[in-house]
């Protein structure tokens, strides 16, 4: 029997983008499809809602393979990234103990963070003893200051094990740490020291000793672009550095690493890995290297810290599932899922396993490490690749054009740019326009948290006291101002009470008091609901029986002009009245007395926080 062949698509005629273009406009009845349906991104570019063949019918960056020069498919033939665990070296042995059983669960990669009184042959023989230095990704983390000590003792050991041609690992030295965490001054010796580790590791291919940790931008809270544009630029200073100082041009660019960010912008951070590569390709590439293999970025990625929260802490499991998944599509090297729990505790071994398996996941069960590239040729992700790309350039030619990248550390302009953009990003959070869930929005009302905090500030160990605060990153993670509003409504000696007094149209009160209940419960007041009253008085009564502190009135806007008066005289100031809209008749209330207001426009932190000042007295 012959094979019958059908061409499904044969079956519906071509449709153009004028014809689809055609259909949204009759769609939007009138309504500007630019205003309705064009995304203007925090990167600077808009994102249309449909992109199709010939939008990428131009771009070079279609045209290559993966392994192939610019690397924007990847620099491997395989999607096999490497799973990193961090652990802290507080006590040798521990640590070692711990590498040990991590890499019996799956971790492919370690990452050692260790003390200076660590920086010995013995400790660091002790934390490695059974590892398998062929096999396992090793990495050490340190005070920059004693860096070089570090590299010393490590290529030792490794030319002792024999294994110089299959290690793989890095020393994560980066000497602007301090200057970027607390504004304190770079280490004069950076570019010798970086030139001085090179050289003892010239011998062990896999071994990368200079660190470009664009991480600590992205947890500071900078837009995507941003994070990408920096990152070039502190990569290309350490090439010019390293090759003015007479490091050959190969060589200092097989000894950069970069420890970049993922935030929760799924696409885009996507698409920033794919064009980090293609960028940094082009930038090596002017230095005139023998090896194209000069020009191939080595990427370590980790998940945000910068949107994890303390409230409903598991919802930090969905955001760090994405971006990982992000950061497997689109090719990087190896992945640090940070655990739930890291903002108010030190990672139990809960956390850690949940941790590692999500990871797990994405390998096992999606099976994201066997294809190489899976984005490549969607029409949105290789639009987005190049619209960042052309971004980032953009910042990078700034730094560039002002100095380089040192400089801009040096004089805070790199720390100062961050923070007007986590500045924004707070604001937009305050504002509703950003949202974490179970903090700004949909909080679970009856959570506390004050009990499972068990750190709080900066635990780096590297010291401030010297530095200069104007040309700091700010730390704060974006839920931090919710969060103090939480806390400081449990160490409250009373718990304020929110009455919803529901009343009139059905569907409206419904709404407005399921959107002031989420509004309140910001703050972690009490929220006390009702299904709906027959009269304003029977409301008013209702809420003094339950002692409320806040009375919010929700109604519909066309009936406000009743209830509004009716119940502000009822309560006779022996309680906060509010208002949930923002009705046609708010001059004509706010001439009676009525003052407080809440809808989708408010600020709601700032609104929050004068509750707080008046409630929590």
């Amino acid at each position: 029997m012959a094979e019958k062949k059908e061409k499904l698509f044969d079956q519906f005629p071509p449709i153009t983008t004028e014809q689809w273009r055609e259909k949204v406009d009759a769609d939007l009845k009138g309504v500007p499809f630019e205003k309705k349906l064009v995304w203007r991104t925090n990167e600077g570019f808009n994102v249309n809602p449909m992109y199709r063949l010939e939008d990428i019918a131009d771009l070079k960056t279609t045209d290559t393979l993966p392994g192939e020069y610019p690397y924007v498919r990847g620099t491997r033939n395989d999607n096999d990234w490497l799973t990193r665990q961090e652990i802290i070296a507080d006590n040798v042995q521990q640590a070692n103990a711990k590498a040990i059983e991590v890499l019996s669960k799956g971790v492919t990669s370690l990452y050692f963070k260790l003390s200076k009184d660590q920086i010995n042959a013995d400790a660091l023989n002790t934390i490695l003893a059974g590892i398998d230095l062929a096999k396992v990704e090793i990495n050490l983390g340190c005070c920059p200051g004693h860096a070089k000590d570090l590299c010393a003792i490590l290529v030792d050991i490794i030319n002792k094990a024999g294994a110089q041609k299959s290690f793989r690992g890095s020393i994560d030295y980066n000497p602007l740490r301090k200057a970027l965490r607390h504004g304190g001054e770079i280490l004069a010796d950076a570019v010798a020291d970086a030139k001085a580790m090179i050289e003892m590791a010239k011998d062990i291919d896999g071994l990368r000793v200079v660190s470009v940790d664009s991480v600590m931008l992205s947890n500071a809270g900078c837009y995507i672009y941003q994070e990408l544009g920096y990152a070039l630029a502190w990569g290309a200073e350490w090439m010019s550095q390293l090759t003015d100082a007479g490091v050959d041009a190969v060589e200092a660019g097989c000894a950069i690493k970069f420890n970049m960010g993922i935030s929760s912008n799924y696409f885009m951070e996507l698409a920033k890995f794919r064009a980090a590569r293609m960028l940094w390709a082009q930038i090596v590439k002017q230095y005139n290297p023998a090896c194209d293999c000069a020009c191939k970025m080595m990427v370590h990625a980790e998940t945000s810290r910068f949107n994890q929260t303390i409230f409903d802490a598991h919802v930090n499991l969905l955001r760090s599932q994405t971006e990982a998944m992000s950061a497997a599509l689109a090719g990087v090297d190896s992945i640090t899922v940070v655990p739930f729990d890291t903002p108010y505790k030190t990672p139990d071994a809960f956390s850690e396993r949940i941790a590692r398996n999500q990871q797990f996941l994405l390998k096992e069960e999606s099976h994201l490490d066997k294809v190489v590239d899976p984005a490549g040729g969607s029409y949105y992700v290789e639009t987005l690749t190049v619209s960042i790309a052309q971004q980032a350039w953009k910042l990078f030619l700034d730094v560039q054009g002002n100095g380089g990248f040192f400089a801009a550390v040096a004089n805070g302009c790199v720390q100062n740019a961050v923070n007007e953009s986590a500045g924004k990003r707070h604001a937009d959070m305050a504002r509703r326009k950003e949202i974490l869930l179970g903090t700004n929005q949909y909080p679970n009302f009856n959570e506390k948290a004050a009990e499972k905090i068990e750190k709080t500030g900066c635990s780096c160990g590297c010291g401030h006291a010297n530095g200069d605060a104007t040309k700091a990153l700010n730390s704060a993670r974006q839920a931090s101002d919710f969060e103090d509003l939480r806390l400081a409504t449990e160490h409250a000696s009373r718990r304020p009470k929110v009455f919803m007094l529901t009343i009139g149209n059905l569907a409206m009160r419904l709404a407005r008091a399921q959107f002031s209940s989420n509004f309140f419960g910001c703050a972690g007041y009490e929220i006390i609901d009702n299904i709906g009253f027959d009269t304003v008085a029977d409301g008013v009564k209702a809420a003094f029986e339950k002692q409320a502190d806040v009375i919010v009135l929700c109604s519909s806007d066309d009936e406000y002009a009743q209830y509004a008066p009716e119940a502000f005289e009822l309560i006779g100031g022996k309680a906060i009245f509010v208002v949930a809209g923002a009705p046609a008749c708010t001059e004509e209330l706010q001439a009676k007395g009525i003052t407080e207001f809440i809808h989708v426009r408010s600020n709601v932190l700032e609104t929050l926080r004068k509750f707080n000042a008046e409630l929590l007295k």
